[in-house]
């Protein structure tokens, strides 16, 4: 077993993770020379120099079944979006899509560590190093989110990969109602809903919001006894801004998103929106910090 002196030597020499210097020593009965070797063999060594840099670029994509009862939303990352407009990259995040689609793992860490789907000699993660080599730029499978229904999946991809939604419908697979689930996923890029319905809305959530709500009432010197029915009535619009269902519909304003499913006779059941990007400055620095934390022990 790799002592973690040893790692932490390891990747002060070739740049390369944790996990990563982990098994190569593992690999070299704790032989920090020749692991040095088997890193650059595999093309980790040089790949990893590249991987302290963030990948805030990337691609979203949606992938799903023939059958329309499977499907995948996937993030993956690069670092410009000059290399995420290359072929290279594109046929990686299409070829991981893929991949995932018929996985049943349930994480990132587990889909990484499965054989690739075109060749069980490798796992997810070397085709990705091999990748960030090839391609010169650090690439990161940051999420996804898969999806079976006893209904129908439809997606939607916004501005070439920026957004990617996937919405499971509850209703027949015919053509008028793909055409409204493809108008619900517009909807959900376009407005960016945080919940389905109101019930989602933990009540912390709630809480917090009703305490700023009667804090501003209070700054503003409304009378104690009308607060609160006050209050009520801004909840109300905030349901409206982040529940799917009460939001004004994009199409047709005069109604709302939960007044076309009625008139339709269809109903949501889930949904996942991804925007490239975002919080992955935070999550780049919680994951620094707790690979320090274990160097450092």
């Amino acid at each position: 077993m790799a002592s973690m002196k040893d790692i932490k030597e390891l990747r002060e020499r070739t740049g390369a993770g944790v996990l990563d210097c982990k098994n190569a020593l593992n690999e070299t009965n704790g032989d920090i020379e020749a692991a040095v070797e088997y890193l650059r063999e595999k093309g980790i060594a040089a790949a990893a120099k590249k991987a302290g840099r963030i990948a805030a670029e990337g691609i979203v994509n949606v992938l799903i079944n023939e059958e329309k009862n499977k499907g995948i939303v996937v993030e993956v990352n690069c670092e410009t979006d000059f290399v995420a407009k290359n072929e290279k990259f594109k046929d990686l995040v299409s070829n991981i899509s893929k991949h995932i689609l018929q996985s049943e793992a349930k994480t990132v860490k587990d889909v990484l560590a499965e054989p690739w789907f075109l060749d069980g000699d490798k796992d997810v993660n070397t085709v990705i190093k091999e990748a960030i080599a090839s391609i010169g730029e650090n690439i990161n499978l940051r999420r996804f989110k898969r999806y079976t229904t006893a209904g129908f999946l439809q997606g939607y991809i916004h501005m070439g990969g920026k957004i990617g939604v996937l919405v499971d419908i509850d209703a027949e697979l015919n053509e008028e109602n793909q055409r409204v689930a493809k108008d619900i996923a517009m909807h959900i890029a376009a407005s960016n809903p945080e919940y389905l319905t109101r019930d989602e809305v933990s009540d912390e959530v709630i809480a917090k919001e009703r305490a700023i709500y009667r804090e501003q009432m209070l700054n503003e010197g409304k009378p104690e006894h009308i607060i609160d029915k006050i209050v009520d009535g801004k909840m109300e619009k905030f349901y409206a801004q982040v529940c799917l269902v009460e939001q004004a519909f994009v199409r047709d304003t005069d109604k709302t998103v939960g007044q076309l499913l009625k008139e339709e006779n269809i109903q949501v059941n889930n949904f996942t929106r991804y925007e490239l990007g975002e919080g992955i400055e935070k999550e780049e620095e919680d994951f620094a910090a707790e690979v320090m934390k274990e160097i450092n022990k």
